[in-house]
């Protein structure tokens, strides 16, 4: 039995962990597009792999036992601004912070700033929605994950 069958009481006045949380990585040669900048669509790579990494490190709960349990995470919309760029060998944090939970849904900011003076090259948000793996469709949050991702009493 999955564990989201098996907790249904846990107290709903959890506080939701709104902290923000660093993630560093450097651009690579295959970020680069023609005009000699990150192309676009590596920022939303960027943010998906500072979350894998979150997941783990500061949550306490990596992507793989989402997985095992039965649930992914899909993007179903994001939103970005461009501010300036990174270029190669720029070394980078992605800063995110989980803003909320719905019944199937979380929605997390953004933020990448070039580690150099620490200027902000891109902002936005993600909105993710949680899948059953067997059957492709959203599924509420269990009260486990919710659990999990509050701050202790």
């Amino acid at each position: 039995m999955r564990k989201s069958l098996i907790l249904n009481s846990i107290n709903h006045t959890l506080k939701l962990n709104k902290n923000k949380y660093e993630s560093e990585m450097q651009v690579r040669p295959d970020d680069i597009d023609m005009f000699r900048h990150v192309h676009s669509s590596r920022y939303i790579d960027y943010v998906l792999a500072a979350r894998y990494d979150q997941m783990g490190r500061c949550y306490g709960m990596p992507m793989e036992e989402f997985l095992q349990n039965g649930f992914g995470w899909v993007i179903v919309s994001t939103h970005m601004e461009f501010k300036r760029p990174l270029k190669l060998g720029d070394y980078f944090v992605v800063s995110t912070q989980l803003v909320h939970f719905e019944k199937h849904t979380a929605k997390v900011d953004f933020e990448i700033l070039k580690k150099e003076g620490m200027k902000l090259c891109c902002t936005g948000h993600f909105d993710y929605t949680m899948i059953d793996m067997a059957t492709g469709r959203a599924a509420a949050l269990p009260d486990w994950i919710i659990e999990r991702y509050s701050l202790p009493e």
